[in-house]
Parts: structure tokens; sequence; C-alpha cells
């Protein structure tokens, strides 16, 4: 009997809640307790910019394109440092040396300078004699270029600087000549003594010879030049 007296009030109560809890579903839904946070990026939780959102203002530091020294002030990396490398400048051509005593068809008409003599030939103007255990005599040359031919058919000079040196001659060299020192309008071997003769009775000839040194840097081979 005493169960039937609170049935009444045990309704009225669930319907008290049901309506309690229908409204607030209808106000916001169910807050399971409290507050859901958003989750937020290490960087957004100390101030920087939240994750997945670009910075808007352009980092300081060194990026992928800056070189090493971009903070400074460098060069960003991938722009050539000042404009490109040309070709490289070639070696400016040396002119030839000039010089008066050269004309362009190759004979000198003047006493050419040292550095336009002929190599390996000279003008032997006298001989010295050495002492007798030497193996040698010196010659008096002097070292020059051939002139250019002259209009007069007197043939093409050997043109000398004027200066006289001197040059060891082996007494076992070979030597050839011809006219004057011979009677033969060809070159033929003749002793170095015979060269000697004729050189003191005939000083300051100025015969030209061409000549080849040995290995003792005295002049082991000399023939006579009539002509270039």
């Amino acid at each position: 009997m005493n169960a039937d007296r609170l049935r009444p009030a045990v309704v009225a109560l669930t319907a008290v809640a049901l309506a309690a809890v229908l409204a607030g579903c209808r106000e916001g839904g169910p807050t399971a307790g409290a507050h859901a946070t958003p989750r937020t990026s290490a960087t957004a939780a100390s101030g920087g910019t939240p994750a997945g959102k670009p910075d808007a203002t352009p980092g300081t530091g060194a990026t992928a394109t800056s070189s090493p020294g971009a903070a400074g002030g460098g060069t960003p990396a991938g722009k050539p440092a000042g404009k490109p490398a040309g070709k490289p400048a070639g070696k400016p051509k040396a002119k030839p040396a000039s010089s008066s005593a050269a004309p362009s068809a190759g004979c000198v008409s003047e006493p050419p300078d040292p550095d336009h003599v002929d190599p390996d030939e000279f003008a032997v103007y006298r001989v010295e004699e050495l002492d007798g255990s030497t193996g040698k005599v010196n010659l008096v040359i002097q070292h020059g270029a051939w002139g250019c031919p002259g209009t007069d058919g007197d043939g093409v000079p050997f043109v000398v600087t004027g200066e006289d040196s001197r040059w060891a001659l082996d007494q076992a060299a070979y030597v050839t000549a011809t006219n004057p020192i011979t009677d033969s309008s060809e070159n033929r071997r003749i002793g170095v003594q015979e060269l000697i003769d004729w050189l003191e009775a005939h000083p300051d000839s100025g015969l030209v010879f061409k000549y080849q040194t040995g290995d003792d840097g005295a002049i082991h081979r000399l023939d006579q030049v009539y002509a270039p």
C-alpha cells in the first residue's frame, strides 16, 4: 500500500530530470564535464606561428637560397658574384723587334746590333798565337750580317759590327777554303797552319767563314763563305 503511494512521486521526479536533460541538449549538447582545449604546436605555445600556417614574416637567417654570407650581406647562392667571366684574355702577341739595320729584303745596310748578327758566320781579320800546350790559336773576328747587293756589281758585302772578338780555333780543326786563300773556285780542305800563314800575310782581310764549335767551346770546323 505504501508502494502505491510512492509511485506517483518517483514518476514525477523522473519526468523533471528528463526534462532538464532535454533542455540542456537543446542549448548546446553534452559538455562531458569540461570545455575541450584546441591542440597547439610547440611554436604556437611559445608565441610563434601556429602549426600548418606559414609565417607571414620572412626569417632573417641564412636560407637554402642564400650563401653562407647572406646574413652578413653576402651574395645569394646561384647568383654569380659580379659579372660572369668571359673568355680568358689572351696574351697580347709580341711585335717583332724592329731594327733599322734589317730592311724588308732581309739584308742590312748598316752595322747590325748584337741581336741581328748571323748566328754561325763571322769575318776573320787576324790570328794570335797561344801557348803551344793549349793546341789552339785565337782568331780575331767580327760578327756581322750580309748586306744588300750593290748597284756596282761588286757582290754582297758582309756588314760587321765594328767590334773585335777573339775565338779559339783548335789546331786539329777541319778547315776548307776557296780563293783567295787557294787557287780553287770551290772550297777544298786546307790545314790550320796554311790558314794561319795566309792570315798573317794578309791581315785585316775580313774573309767570311761559317763555323762550328766542339764540346770545349773552341772552333772545330771552319768553312770559307764566298757569298750567301
